[in-house]
Order: C-alpha cells, then sequence, then structure tokens
C-alpha cells in the first residue's frame, strides 16, 4: 500500500472516532471542515435530516493557502451562519488535527458571533 493511501485511512480512521461523538441538530447544527492542498471547505449539517443547512469553501479567496486565508473563510463562515440564522454549532474537524488552519478558521468564527460548544462568541 502507498503512503498517501495509509494516511488517508489513517484520516478516515480519526474521523470515525470524532463522529461517534459529534452530531448536528437543526438548533445546533455540524460545522464539518475539510482541508485539501487547495482549498478550505466548510458545511453546516443537520444529520438527523441528513440535510446541509449551508456551505462555504476558499475557492474565491484570493491568496496563497495559509493560516491568513482560513481566517478569512472564518469570518465568511460566521456571516453565512449569521445569514442563514445559524448562532451555535459543533465543530468536526474530519480527522484533521486542531491547530493551524483548522484553528484558525474555527477561531475567526467564534469571533465572528458563532457560538461553538464551550467557545462563547464574543
Amino acid at each position: 500500500m502507498k503512503e498517501s493511501q495509509d494516511r488517508k485511512a489513517a484520516r478516515c480512521y480519526r474521523h470515525m472516532r470524532v463522529r461517534k461523538k459529534v452530531s448536528g441538530t437543526a438548533d445546533r447544527p455540524r460545522m464539518a471542515v475539510s482541508v485539501s492542498n487547495r482549498y478550505m471547505y466548510v458545511q453546516f449539517v443537520d444529520d438527523l435530516s441528513g440535510s446541509t443547512l449551508a456551505s462555504v469553501s476558499s475557492m474565491s479567496i484570493e491568496g496563497p493557502r495559509n493560516v491568513e486565508t482560513a481566517r478569512k473563510l472564518g469570518q465568511a463562515v460566521a456571516a453565512l451562519a449569521r445569514e442563514r440564522g445559524i448562532t451555535r454549532a459543533v465543530v468536526d474537524r474530519g480527522g484533521f488535527r486542531f491547530h493551524g488552519r483548522v484553528k484558525a478558521l474555527v477561531e475567526a468564527a467564534v469571533e465572528g458571533g458563532l457560538s461553538i460548544k464551550s467557545k462563547e462568541a464574543k
């Protein structure tokens, strides 16, 4: 098996461990974060009805794919959530480590007014 397949399988196992604990409802949807080498994607998902309430990606944001771009995406996520009436969410980090771009995205969303589990909007 190639190294990339091992890494992908390991991330899938980590994601399954996260998903056992994290579930979204209409009141508190799951904020699913996905990171690739080029882009970041965020979806608000209601797992009870199996529907996506809102989604946004970094494809429309100009510039390098770094922590600063993740902060801009976090601000866009918070704005979209406000527009759709979402005030609270639970984070699904998708098997990715909670640091770097993922952490910057979530912190920017919290600063933008989204309440996430133990973190409160400022």
